[in-house]
C-alpha cells in the first residue's frame, strides 16, 4: 500500500499544528482568531456570512470564533443600519494593537510550509 500522501499530509498537518502553538505562545491567539483579525484588518463591515466564506469555516465554526474575539475585546458587533436583525463586525483598538503586534520574523513558517509555498 502506497503512503507517501497520507505520510505528507501528517506532516503538514503536524507543522501547522506546531505553527498554530507558537502563535498562541507568543500572542495568545489561535490560528482561526488570527485569521479573523486579518480578515476584519483588510476589510472591516463584514456580516457574520462574510467571515465564514472568507475564513473557509461554516457559519457555527465562525460564530464561536467571533463571539471569543468579542467576549475579549478584540471584535465589536454593530447593528446594521439597513437590517436590525443583521450585525457587521469591526475590529476594536484592542484587535488592531493585536494584529499589529504579529511580526512574521517572531513566527516562523515551519520547514514544510515554507516548502509548499515556494512551489510554483
Amino acid at each position: 500500500m502506497e503512503t507517501a500522501c497520507i505520510c505528507a499530509i501528517r506532516k503538514i498537518y503536524r507543522a501547522i499544528g506546531a505553527f498554530e502553538l507558537e502563535l498562541n505562545r507568543l500572542l495568545g491567539v489561535n490560528i482561526n482568531e488570527a485569521m479573523l483579525l486579518c480578515l476584519l484588518s483588510e476589510k472591516a463591515d463584514l456580516t457574520a456570512g462574510e467571515i465564514a466564506e472568507g475564513m473557509g469555516l461554516s457559519r457555527s465554526n465562525s460564530s464561536k470564533v467571533v463571539a471569543a474575539m468579542q467576549q475579549r475585546g478584540y471584535v465589536r458587533r454593530v447593528l446594521c443600519k439597513e437590517d436590525g436583525r443583521s450585525c457587521r463586525f469591526h475590529l476594536t483598538k484592542s484587535g488592531e494593537e493585536l494584529l499589529q503586534h504579529v511580526h512574521c520574523d517572531k513566527l516562523q513558517l515551519p520547514q514544510e510550509l515554507q516548502k509548499l509555498i515556494a512551489r510554483p
